[in-house]
């Protein structure tokens, strides 16, 4: 089982709370879970992603476009989730390519609740920002607004080592 860990704050049943890591706490109705226990919706949690060889931002943020506008033939899409979505794609790539001895791959998959985005790199180093409430910084030393801004726009993220090396970040960004 690969290690990681879940930003979550799926629709759970009323009373019902996944397991606390320890010492990481909630953060606005999401809550760390431990990985074997996501629950994926639609087809009985077999996600189809779709790799994109990119290597930048914006090559990464025209195939997402794409796969938005393809979604939004048949499905609603709010533009400012849209927006949302396209600066948690710039700062998750970024991310992977500044801090993660660069991008290793990049996939997008469709789901019922939004689009969920993986992002492989080459480092092992989880980002200590990540495990964050999602607060902004009050000045510029340090963590910038990167992780702050992907906990605060999306609803789900996941970061697991990979088996070759380095790690992946997915997260699900909600379209509505």
């Amino acid at each position: 089982m690969s290690e990681g860990w879940w930003h979550d704050d799926s629709r759970t049943a009323p009373g019902a709370r996944p397991p606390v890591l320890a010492g990481r706490g909630a953060h606005r109705g999401r809550t760390l879970v431990r990985p074997a226990e996501h629950r994926r919706a639609g087809d009985g949690g077999a996600l189809r992603f779709r790799p994109a060889e990119v290597s930048s931002a914006s090559a990464a943020r025209g195939f997402v476009k794409s796969v938005v506008e393809e979604y939004a033939r048949t499905s609603p899409v709010d533009e400012r989730a849209v927006m949302d979505l396209m600066l948690v794609v710039s700062e998750l790539v970024t991310n992977a390519i500044r801090h993660g001895d660069g991008l290793a791959g990049f996939e997008v998959a469709v789901e019922r609740e939004g689009l969920r985005l993986r992002v492989h790199d080459y480092s092992d180093t989880f980002p200590a920002a990540a495990y964050g409430p999602g607060t902004l910084p009050q000045t510029h030393e340090g963590s910038g607004y990167g992780w702050p801004l992907i906990i605060r726009l999306t609803r789900e993220i996941r970061i697991d080592r990979r088996r070759e090396g380095g790690k992946t970040v997915s997260v699900l960004a909600p379209l509505t």
